[in-house]
């Protein structure tokens, strides 16, 4: 086991209105920390687990949880909390075997954290052996005030991005980052980014907001008691609605032929390309935002995109790729999934998507609320993509019951 989650709950949360810690507010039938526990116990490969709370709360959470990591086969420990967030990490730290080797930092103020998030960050982290930071595109604009609250200009969020936990790194790299910090930061990227030491993002999810106010925790508990009730209906069920809790997977092809026409312009994977020759179609003719709507449509079991959109509304005619992914999501959600991920291939011999690459993947991840990988391949001189006449894309969807 080398991998360790360090779960913050050291906490007063005043803004909250409760006269207890934070992490210890009820929550569903639990606690706002042992919502978070579940999420961080649920990881495929259990983690060595430290939860740092209040110092008065140590021996009820040792009592309280032991068993639960336990059940889980996942070392436990709990340690009273620091001053402030950077010394409550730093006891946590200080526990941890010699074998560990990837530390994932995480507030139990975002209890409601899938498991994926976690495990997504720690193979981040150890496939490019830096920081790791699930984060989520800024979609409102954004301006700067002063004190009086008289707008002094907008921000261009397209620079901008919301951080979540938890907050992976290299075990060495944080011990590092913790030993020579100089200043209160306000996560550990910020502070492993303040000594020199890269950072990277990943997509985040929409579930795991942090509780803050009161309104935050009406929020988790709606969430709760949905997911709760869920929970309840299907273990009175048969193996049929098992089945149906199952994740599912679905398949997506799309083809389009370059235009004739010299001025259309070239749409693919949500991207305008500009200088590259366009693709014939009713709507932008984008492949790869076509074949990932069919691939989403299927495991949903809800058809394809030309059995939902049709192939000559005026209302569609040049709609980019984006109206459809929206679309498709909007009756996914409906259907009672989420999307886990997705990954599409394109097939051609242009454009050449590896300039392009990380743009591609932020934009589809940030519309579907899910990471998506884009790869692009040719056929080796075979076929209409071969010869240079258009572009294919397969694509691979994987829903997850909501």
């Amino acid at each position: 086991m080398t991998t360790a989650v360090i779960v913050v709950a050291a906490g007063s949360g005043t803004r909250l209105g409760h006269s207890e810690p934070k992490a210890f507010v009820p929550l569903g039938g639990d606690t706002i920390l042992g919502v978070a526990l579940d999420a961080v116990l649920g990881m495929r490969e259990p983690p060595h687990v430290v939860l740092v709370v209040p110092a008065e709360r140590v021996d009820e959470a040792r009592e309280r949880y032991a068993a639960v990591a336990a059940a889980a086969s996942a070392p436990f420990d709990v340690v009273p909390g620091g001053e402030t967030r950077q010394g409550s990490v730093s006891r946590g730290l200080a526990v941890l075997p010699r074998l560990i080797d990837t530390v994932l930092v995480h507030d139990a103020a975002r209890p409601l954290t899938p498991p994926a998030v976690f495990e997504e960050v720690a193979a981040a982290v150890r496939a490019r052996g830096r920081g790791v930071v699930p984060a989520l595109a800024v979609v409102d604009t954004v301006k700067r005030v002063d004190p009086s609250g008289r707008v002094l200009e907008t921000v261009d969020r397209s620079e901008l991005a919301a951080m979540q936990t938890p907050q992976g790194f290299p075990r060495g790299a944080l011990d590092w980052a913790y030993s020579h910090a100089d200043e209160e930061y306000t996560d550990d990227a910020a502070l492993v980014a303040s000594t020199g030491l890269e950072v990277d993002v990943v997509h985040g999810d929409t579930r795991a907001f942090k509780i803050t106010l009161p309104a935050d925790l009406h929020r988790a508990e709606q969430l709760v008691a949905e997911r709760e009730g869920k929970t309840a209906v299907a273990g009175s069920t048969s193996a049929g609605s098992a089945a149906a809790r199952a994740p599912r997977i679905g398949t997506g092809v799309d083809v389009h032929a370059f235009d004739d026409d010299p001025e259309t312009p070239l749409w693919l994977a949500g991207l305008h390309w500009p200088g590259e020759r366009g693709l014939a179609g009713h709507s932008d003719g984008d492949a790869a935002c076509h074949a990932i709507c069919d691939a989403l449509l299927a495991a949903a079991g809800l058809g394809d995109v030309g059995g939902i959109f049709g192939t000559g509304d005026p209302a569609l005619d040049g709609a980019h790729g984006e109206v459809f992914l929206r679309e498709s999501l909007k009756r996914v959600r409906e259907a009672g999934f989420v999307v886990g991920n997705v990954t599409v291939q394109l097939i051609g011999n242009r454009p050449k998507l590896a300039p392009r690459r990380a743009e591609a993947e932020a934009l589809l991840s940030g519309i579907l609320g899910a990471p998506v990988s884009v790869a692009a391949t040719t056929s080796d001189a075979l076929g209409f993509t071969g010869r240079g006449e258009g572009v294919s894309a397969i694509a691979t969807a994987l829903l997850l019951p909501a």
